[in-house]
């Protein structure tokens, strides 16, 4: 399928590995010009690398900025004014116990994950509105929609994606641009794995038995019962990203393997 991304320029942020990673080269594959951003120059070049690789003859800029304060967002905005979408992608997770999370973990959980987006859609949300098209997708997570016990920190950011993709499209009533936000589930990387390999029940197992023990455990809701893959996600960001997904918007898409045992 053409998405019709040719000539189109992205945005994707946090894309040196993972989920951001696999969203730029998806977008870069469709023919999107794509400016990634993180914090390490030679994650950068590793990733520009891998998606020219995947993509050949892609365009691929790399800016190195950390959108979770106002300075970095600003160097990103300087080095691109414009762009046709923007990919709130940056964010991180972290287990603690309620009482144990501190001032300074919630203030830092709320500015990567949520001030990050906030402050990068501030500004190019309104060129969308007025050139009239324009796409915005927060990666949000399940979490967005049941805050878990164990990180109620980054649950609360989650669900405040939510709200903020939600009320930028109630904005953009009439224009050619959407606003979503789309959810994940446990999605397949180092940092996924190696958090299940410090809370396996029992040592020895193999990373095989230990995500099925997690699907068993604590999302036995799961209708596909494994890991999603990277690139599984980044195909419906395409999708919401392109023309040919118009009709979406103010939408909290999921991509969770079917956890939520509901017909909405």
């Amino acid at each position: 399928m053409d998405l019709q991304l040719n000539g189109k320029t992205a945005i994707v942020t946090g894309a040196t590995a993972g989920i951001g990673l696999a969203i730029a080269r998806t977008l870069a594959s469709e023919g999107a010009a794509v400016t990634i951003t993180g914090r390490s120059r030679d994650k950068l070049d590793a990733a520009v690398a891998e998606i020219a690789a995947a993509a050949p003859g892609s365009r691929i800029t790399a800016i190195v900025s950390d959108q979770s304060i106002a300075q970095g967002a600003a160097q990103l905005i300087a080095a691109q004014p414009d762009t046709d979408i923007l990919i709130n992608n940056l964010g991180y997770y972290e287990a603690k116990p309620f009482a144990e999370i501190s001032d300074e973990d919630w203030l830092r959980m709320l500015d990567i994950n949520v001030m990050s987006g906030v402050r990068l859609s501030r500004h190019y949300f309104p060129r969308m509105l007025e050139k009239n098209w324009g796409r915005v997708i927060f990666v949000s997570s399940e979490v967005g929609a049941f805050t878990p016990p164990d990180m109620v920190h980054y649950g609360v950011s989650k669900s405040a994606q939510l709200a903020v993709s939600r009320g930028m499209a109630e904005l953009t009533k009439g224009s050619g641009v959407t606003v979503n936000s789309v959810l994940p589930a446990a999605t397949r990387s180092e940092g996924i794995v190696e958090y299940l390999r410090q809370t396996a029940p029992r040592p020895g197992m193999s990373d095989a038995e230990i995500e099925s023990h997690f699907f068993q455990t604590y999302r036995p809701s799961s209708l596909i019962a494994r890991m999603i893959e990277s690139d599984e996600i980044a195909a419906m960001v395409a999708l919401l990203a392109s023309p040919l997904g118009a009709a979406s918007n103010g939408a909290a898409v999921r991509v969770e393997g079917g956890t939520f045992r509901s017909i909405l």
